[in-house]
């Protein structure tokens, strides 16, 4: 009996898990083996990037490297490396706002000194920004507006979401859960 019990409840929770599974649209969040790739334009330098950045289950060295590059502090040329639940998260904005469009990079990675220069001329600078540990990124979408860009990045509920519009511009990072 006892083992009956066990296949019925085992088989329940199998069955729920797999409805639970149907119930995640694929464009939704990045399927664990699915390859990620993501296509940038960095708006201060020109650069253009496609690149697969992660593959069978793993990032791809070579893939961060270049990312790490093009999101390079451009007032000074300091790399610093990305982190990569960024990268996932814009691969999933990406996916729910179904873009065809490359990011557009306003800012990503900024030096300390940058971040204090900035921070001397703006209100809208933190002193501690996640830009200094690579964990932010200021970008748009060229076929996708602004709200909508704001609506998916704070939907999925992962670090913060700033709205820019007069500066054309939505801020992400992987920082705690917030908006403004």
């Amino acid at each position: 009996m006892t083992s009956i019990i066990a296949t019925r409840r085992g088989f329940m929770g199998a069955a729920a898990s797999a409805v639970a599974g149907l119930l995640v649209p694929r464009t939704g969040f990045a399927q664990p083996m699915d390859p990620r790739v993501l296509r940038f334009n960095h708006t201060h330098t020109g650069e253009k990037l496609a690149i697969e950045y992660w593959r069978e289950g793993t990032y791809e060295p070579e893939g961060l490297g270049a990312i790490n590059r093009l999101m390079r502090d451009f007032r000074t040329g300091d790399v610093h490396p990305i982190d990569p639940a960024l990268l996932d998260l814009l691969h999933d904005i990406k996916g729910m706002t179904e873009t065809r469009s490359p990011f557009e990079i306003i800012s990503a990675y900024r030096s300390p000194k940058t971040n204090a220069a900035l921070n001397g001329h703006s209100d809208g600078v933190a002193k501690n920004s996640l830009h200094l540990r690579g964990m932010a990124i200021d970008i748009r979408l060229g076929d996708v507006t602004l709200t909508d860009l704001r609506r998916a990045a704070t939907a999925t509920r992962r670090g913060g979401v700033g709205y820019y519009a007069g500066s054309n511009f939505v801020h992400v990072d992987t920082g705690r859960v917030r908006t403004w």
